[in-house]
């Protein structure tokens, strides 16, 4: 039995969530992480380093670089994009959190909760990722395993809060991986700066007040920049709690705390399972996502994917595509036609319009030029969505959907997706796969050489004896 289940074997079923969350930070060792949760949590360091790397490219990290070089101040962590150029933490976090979700190519935390509404739920992997890569280079001389511990840390302390949420969070409109996602960045930068007792519950105070992000910005700049958001908030939440900044100890508890507002409460059934007890990677696990979209539209997309290439469809032969669904798809993929590649994240039109036309849909399809191409406006208005009473009768828990095509020769092909989506836990990409998708990522933005070191690094991440040099190898983005 580990140490830390030791540790919270006494602690009440009742206790308050903010207590429970500060106990788990102060507490926990490398030598608590389970051999499963260091593999999956290695292969999330590796998807994010390369996410860190795509998003380098887009036009909102652009903007946002700009902003922080000049603004200037404190050297604290080097800033993407800019190489040799260190700026204060907080800073530097934004603007990786937001290259971090810019492609919405990051992964999906996973509930088996059939009360739960994907979306609701939290990309783990990012303002974890980031809090624990500053704080890292702010300290110096943070080794792997430190750095592992304050990710994974940070990945539980996220995870949970999302799984204990109720549903109407998410309905309400509030955007989990920008609110949520700020603790999970506090608690990765909170490990590594070593904060305790009420230091370490003011800062979940701070945090809770900072904590932010709604949906009506999906498809636009802001969306991704809500993880930026969260990210620095989280770290700037750690940063002022180590000065003596003061908040409410219990504030994610009680009538005006964090849950009640934003949420409803929390499940009360599930407070007595603790952090940790599973850890939320291992189960009920984690999706790394192989399309840079929003993750309701994957088992679609690989639907049509498959429909296409085994019936021999091409783009020029299709009449029409209609996608039958249920409101937990339907409303958030909410472009019916897409303008440019923020929209097309959202839109299952686009997505399967990238599929009639290339056979794929990744970074290239995922661009404002291939969007907006004729072909692609042409093929995206052959495509419709409809509501299916079945499916919505269902339930939310799971991503269920299936196509009709319609070909010009008055045929018809027609499937269901699986449920067993590509990516999630049933059905994970292979190391290789992962690899492959990192080096996607990478792609005209850091040479070979380059690819083969930061995927070395990333395999090799708990041997290392610093972990800032994970940022330096992201320097030449």
């Amino acid at each position: 039995m580990s140490v830390m289940v030791n540790a919270f074997a006494s602690v009440p079923a009742h206790m308050a969530v903010t207590a429970q969350a500060a106990q788990f930070i102060e507490t926990v060792g490398f030598a608590d992480l389970p051999a499963e949760a260091i593999r999956i949590g290695t292969r999330c360091v590796l998807d994010g380093l390369g996410l860190y790397v795509a998003g380098s490219e887009e036009t909102s990290v652009r903007l946002l670089i700009d902003e922080a070089a000049e603004t200037g101040g404190r050297a604290d962590a080097l800033l993407l994009g800019r190489p040799g150029v260190k700026v204060p933490a907080a800073q530097a976090a934004r603007v990786l959190g937001t290259a971090g979700h810019a492609h919405d190519w990051d992964d999906s935390q996973v509930s088996v909760d059939p009360d739960h509404i994907y979306g609701l739920l939290t990309h783990p992997t990012i303002p974890a990722l980031s809090g624990a890569l500053v704080a890292a280079q702010m300290l110096g001389g943070v080794s792997g395993e430190r750095f592992m511990l304050a990710f994974l840390t940070g990945f539980e302390v996220e995870c949970k809060m999302s799984e204990w949420m109720l549903p109407q969070h998410y309905m309400r409109g509030f955007h989990s991986s920008g609110t949520v996602g700020t603790f999970g960045a506090f608690a990765a930068a909170a490990k590594l700066m070593g904060l305790s007792g009420q230091r370490l519950r003011h800062g979940f105070g701070i945090a809770a007040s900072l904590a932010a992000g709604i949906r009506c910005n999906f498809g636009t700049m802001t969306k991704p920049l809500h993880v930026g958001r969260a990210s620095e908030n989280g770290v700037t939440a750690a940063l002022l709690a180590a000065r003596g900044f003061t908040a409410d100890p219990n504030a994610l508890d009680g009538p005006w705390g964090f849950f009640a507002v934003h949420g409803g409460g929390v499940g009360e059934a599930k407070l007595a399972q603790g952090f940790g007890r599973p850890w939320s990677i291992v189960d009920p696990g984690v999706s790394i996502k192989p399309y840079p979209c929003g993750v309701l539209t994957h088992p679609t997309i690989d639907l049509m994917l498959k429909l296409v290439s085994e019936n021999g469809i091409v783009a020029d032969t299709i009449e029409t595509v209609t996608v039958h669904a249920g409101t937990n798809i339907l409303k958030p993929i909410r472009y019916p036609i897409a303008a440019n590649h923020l929209q097309a994240k959202f839109s299952l039109p686009a997505a399967l319009s990238m599929i009639a036309l290339a056979r794929q849909a990744g970074k290239r399809e995922f661009s404002d030029g291939f969007v907006g191409s004729e072909a692609m406006q042409a093929m995206q208005r052959r495509i419709r969505t409809e509501l299916d009473p079945e499916i919505e009768r269902q339930g939310f828990d799971k991503m269920r959907s299936r196509i009709t095509i319609r070909l010009k020769t008055g045929a018809e092909v027609a499937g269901s997706a699986d449920e067993r989506y590509r990516g999630g836990p049933e059905n994970p990409l292979s190391d290789a796969e992962l690899v492959a998708k990192v080096r996607s990522c990478c792609d005209g933005v850091l040479s070979a050489p380059a690819q083969d070191r930061l995927v070395e690094a990333a395999w090799t991440v708990t041997r290392a004896p610093d972990a800032a040099h994970l940022a330096e190898l992201l320097a030449d983005a």
